[in-house]
């Protein structure tokens, strides 16, 4: 599209709030174009989405019911499936949702969407354009009407949600035990080797000799503040990436509640991120300012 022929149709004013902050999240999922909802199957038997949260840890989990039809599921596989889960959830300490299933058979009854935190680069702003009391909301684009206001509102994390499937693991690592005497290829040798720990040497045995003159050896200790780099056969950075890996796992999950985009709670929440006040807002910072702070500017 020519820039000339760009009509100008309508100047809209803007509307900051930031009543939200810092709760306004932006969640990506690997659903392609169908929405975060609960297959018809489970609702009808009773079943919803659930959540859950490490704030320390900045993660989310969410489990969607599966779909649990005949013809698209198959019951005796989910039985093996869900018992690695369980014994995968021991292993993780997740303590809560053992209680939950304690006692019952095992079985794989959702999908788990893990978060990972995705560093912003800049400001990311959640803009709505509002005209009257019909709401439109778009993502990093705008629509334009007559008489509109435009409301932005800032979002402070963004996480992307993948599908957790360690409890494949647990098989795989079951299938290997009951080959027993598989291949060396096959066999189950522990986790691999650290790259930066340093490999004892060993040494051929030596034939007995004569007894050798004592001689003086002199020998001199360093404080252990003068490795920093290797401390114990292991580098710093891999230590640092095990502990938090370690407090990870500890964390306990928080529950929170899971809110469809239709709801009476998720529509309340839309209206709240719409600013009341006609106030206007002065502007502190010099353009100066502002282009210097723009990296490769």
């Amino acid at each position: 599209m020519e820039l000339e022929n760009d009509e100008l149709v309508s100047i809209l004013p803007v509307y900051y709030s930031d009543r939200l902050s810092p709760n306004v999240h932006i969640h990506q999922f690997p659903l392609l174009n169908r929405p975060l909802q609960a297959p018809p199957s489970a609702t009808v038997s009773g079943k919803w989405i659930r959540a859950r949260v490490k704030p320390a840890s900045r993660k989310i989990e969410i489990h969607v019911p599966v779909d649990a039809r005949p013809e698209v599921w198959n019951h005796e596989k989910s039985k093996d499936l869900g018992a690695a889960q369980r014994e995968d959830d021991r292993e993780k300490n997740q303590d809560e949702q053992l209680k939950q299933r304690e006692g019952g058979e095992p079985r794989l009854t959702d999908s788990r969407l893990r978060s990972d935190a995705i560093p912003q680069c800049g400001a990311y702003m959640l803009g709505v354009v509002r005209d009257g009391e019909r709401p439109k909301g778009m993502m990093c684009s705008f629509l334009i009407e007559s008489q509109g206001r435009l409301h932005l509102v800032p979002i402070s994390e963004t996480h992307q949600f993948r599908p957790t499937l360690t409890y494949l693991d647990i098989m795989s690592r079951k299938a290997r035990h009951s080959r027993g005497g598989g291949s060396d290829s096959e066999s189950d040798d522990g986790a691999p080797p650290d790259p930066d720990e340093v490999l004892p040497v060993v040494t051929a045995p030596k034939k007995e000799k004569k007894a050798a003159e004592a001689k003086e050896v002199q020998v001199s200790a360093r404080k252990s503040g003068d490795d920093k780099g290797f401390q114990g056969g292991m580098s710093v950075a891999r230590r640092e990436m095990l502990l938090a890996i370690r407090a990870e796992e500890d964390e306990p999950w928080q529950p929170v509640q899971f809110c469809d985009g239709e709801t009476a709670d998720s529509n309340a929440v839309f209206e709240s991120i719409f600013s009341r006040n006609n106030g206007l807002l002065e502007c502190k910072t010099e353009i100066a300012s502002y282009l210097k702070s723009i990296k490769e500017l």
